[in-house]
């Protein structure tokens, strides 16, 4: 069987953030959803059932995590540093894919979400 392409995903990761440039927003926080794919190769987990051959989603969250915790005025410069670490974190990521979405946003309507998405590779 050959693979076109294989990923490695987290889907609507609801963690609370610190980031915005208005002063309030570094103090009171947000809801950001984080939608993630790691491109990897991972035909070695499939044909033998080992984590080893895969990216492990748990410990892709874990960096996810750590990043959000650190506050950034801008979600532009929050994904750039959510993208290298992952990139840092898991060599046998090829191509990461990268949405980040704060909820409620204080731009003075009603809107599901306001945010960014970016696409990175090796």
């Amino acid at each position: 069987m050959n693979i076109n392409q294989s990923h490695v995903l987290l889907k609507d990761i609801r963690l609370q953030g610190f980031h915005g440039v208005l002063p309030q927003e570094r103090v009171v926080g947000a809801y950001f959803i984080i939608n993630v794919s790691i491109g990897t190769d991972f035909s070695r987990a499939m044909a033998t059932d080992d984590l080893e051959g895969t990216i492990s989603y748990a410990d892709a969250y874990e960096v996810v995590k750590a990043e959000m915790a650190m506050p950034s005025q801008l979600l532009e410069h929050l994904a750039g540093r959510i993208c290298k670490a992952l990139l840092e974190r898991f060599p046998a990521a090829d191509t990461i894919h990268l949405e980040i979405i704060k909820e409620n946003p204080p731009m003075g309507t009603d809107c599901g979400g306001a945010g960014v998405s970016v696409d990175v590779k090796r």
